[in-house]
């Protein structure tokens, strides 16, 4: 909402119409004086006053107003605009670990998760920049904010499967980075992963935690058939199957104002992506216009320079 970032320079202005009060005093005084011990001074001052009766008001009001300006600007007053003039940064942290291969979505998880990527890429607003973040025992960077659609999309086409486990937690932090590299525009994370956190230097709550200092908005997706889904055997010889940790995907949405997206199939997947662009609620950001009555100054000081030295001028 519109405000003051210093409000405490906005007292200054209650020393205007003190300020005017004693102008006021003093050419009272002046003119009482005049009477007293020169008549024909007082005359002469009268007769001046008559004929440029307004400038020597207008030059006062110069005055107050280059004072009152400049104490605003100081104040840095402050407008609500909307956030659609600077668009957003939106980062898609995708879960690329071992898991991600299981075909159980066609043709594999995490080929459906890079068609899934691009409806939502060709979707975002044209001012949106997107960037691509993945992990597994690790996190990397695929593709860094851009405002090129292409590009993004080829970056994500390149994307791999990978061996390794679910560093959720590090994937999630390196996406907030990201969203957060550029200022004064909203920001915000779309994390998918099929998988529960067992890898990585930075757990998920540090993670949101970090989203939460930064403002990062953050829209979870857990993806992840009904049944269990056999994705290899351990060292022993027994059977190990995706567990979908949606507890913590719940908790990350909710904890930054975002959302949870169950998807359950390639379809859904699609739908959801597709969903995620119109969830994002854009907020008006605070914009401020101290620059504009800063700006004022100028002609007013100009003004007043004329009155006081051009034509008709009262200074000789």
């Amino acid at each position: 909402m519109p405000g003051f970032s210093h409000p405490v320079w906005l007292i200054g202005l209650l020393g205007v119409p003190v300020l005017a009060w004693l102008r006021h005093l003093a050419l009272t005084r002046r003119r009482t004086a005049a009477l007293e011990f020169s008549h024909t001074a007082f005359l002469k001052a009268t007769a001046e006053t008559e004929r440029t009766p307004w400038r020597p008001r207008l030059l006062a009001l110069c005055t107050f107003l280059i004072l009152s300006l400049v104490l605003v600007g100081l104040a840095d007053p402050h407008l609500s605009l909307e956030q659609t003039r600077e668009g957003l940064s939106a980062v898609l942290v995708i879960d690329s670990s071992g898991s991600m291969a299981a075909t159980d979505y066609a043709p594999s998880r995490l080929e459906a998760a890079k068609q899934a990527a691009g409806v939502l890429i060709r979707a975002l607003d044209r001012k949106d920049y997107v960037g691509v973040v993945t992990f597994e025992e690790g996190a990397s960077s695929a593709a860094y904010l851009s405002p090129d659609r292409e590009r993004v999309l080829a970056k994500v086409a390149a994307i791999g499967a990978r061996t390794g486990r679910t560093a959720l937690g590090d994937g999630l932090a390196l996406g907030i980075d990201m969203a957060d590299a550029i200022p004064n525009r909203k920001k915000v994370v779309i994390l998918l992963s099929d998988g529960v956190s067992n890898a990585g230097m930075i757990s998920p709550g540090d993670a949101t935690r970090l989203a939460v200092e930064r403002h990062v908005q953050v829209f979870t997706v857990g993806l992840g058939s009904v049944s269990p889904v056999l994705i290899g055997y351990s060292p022993f010889g027994e059977a190990e199957y995706a567990t979908l940790d949606e507890t913590t995907l719940r908790t990350i949405a909710a904890s930054t104002s975002g959302h949870y997206f169950r998807s359950v199939d390639s379809a859904t997947l699609k739908e959801i992506y597709a969903e995620i662009p119109s969830s994002i609620e854009r907020v008006d950001e605070e914009t401020s216009v101290q620059r504009l009555f800063f700006a004022l100054v100028l002609p007013v000081i100009l003004l007043e320079f004329w009155l006081r030295y051009g034509t008709g001028r009262i200074l000789s």
